[in-house]
């Protein structure tokens, strides 16, 4: 049984530590304040296997935020003579012990991590030494739709992790809205670099050249599974509260995109052509 990872498992017994699950070899205990309301024998549970602080395999229904062998950025939630303690999102906290950390890390410091599993002792760690766990040989292509973990900010821009495996950056001239470190969007290649670096951008190729209200509308669209229940018709109220732009800023940038074959006319509001 994998640590570090979800596993669908059977409901073997229920006793009063909590339901004891199998995967018709090995058995894990899921502790009784993580069964769901109404468990019985022979259910299936889909659970992330750890280990406890005694070194014992065991499961909850919580979500980490990161599994083994991903990226994530976290939060150090406390630092001891041992390491860092950070939050990802279950109860058991996750370490990065001193020898993995570039600079020593304070209480309240976010930070990017990858999530390794200890060869010696089976537990599942994190390092701050990142650089050596993004591979060498580029996946992408340009244009390409990429995942993004977004990471920090430097004097360029914002740095992103791609797909799991790359380094890029977000210039500062490409950030056309507000992103978070530690939020996880959607991006586009837009260069890969002769030096091996990769340039990220928030919009296809094609759409540099929108104007902001226009860039604005196709985002919340995005959002929104390609539909945005606004036209000429609506109250300006309601165009402000959604897209913080006037009735006539909307009007002009949905003439834009209507030329560019990007959107189109529905009943009761605009779409992307796409969808």
């Amino acid at each position: 049984m994998n640590v570090g990872t979800y596993h669908t498992l059977e409901v073997d017994r229920l006793t009063t530590p909590g339901a004891f699950l199998t995967d018709g070899e090995t058995d894990v205990l899921l502790p009784t304040k993580y069964i769901p309301r109404g468990t019985k024998e022979g259910d299936q549970l889909k659970v992330f296997v750890y280990r406890d602080s005694e070194d014992r395999i065991i499961c909850t229904t919580q979500t980490p935020y990161a599994l083994v062998n991903e990226f994530a950025y976290l939060k150090v939630k406390d630092a001891s003579n041992v390491g860092a303690f950070l939050d990802w999102g279950i109860d058991k906290d996750l370490l990065v012990p001193f020898r993995e950390q570039n600079n020593k890390l304070r209480k309240g410091q976010w930070c990017l991590v990858y999530l390794f599993l200890d060869e010696k002792t089976d537990r599942l760690a994190a390092t701050a030494k990142v650089v050596k766990y993004f591979k060498r040989d580029i996946t992408v292509e340009e244009g390409q739709e990429v995942d993004l973990l977004i990471a920090n900010t430097t004097d360029l821009g914002v740095n992103v992790v791609i797909n799991n495996s790359h380094r890029g950056l977000i210039y500062e001239s490409e950030l056309f809205h507000d992103v978070l470190e530690g939020d996880r969007i959607k991006g586009y290649i837009k260069a890969l670099r002769e030096d091996g670096k990769i340039d990220v951008s928030l919009r296809k190729e094609g759409l540099e050249n929108l104007e902001i209200g226009a860039q604005q509308i196709i985002d919340e669209l995005n959002k929104n599974d390609g539909h945005l229940p606004l036209h000429d018709k609506s109250d300006p109220d309601d165009i402000q509260s959604m897209l913080q732009m006037s009735k006539k800023n909307f009007k002009r940038s949905v003439g834009i995109l209507y030329k560019k074959k990007l959107i189109k006319l529905v009943d009761g509001g605009i779409q992307l052509t796409e969808k």
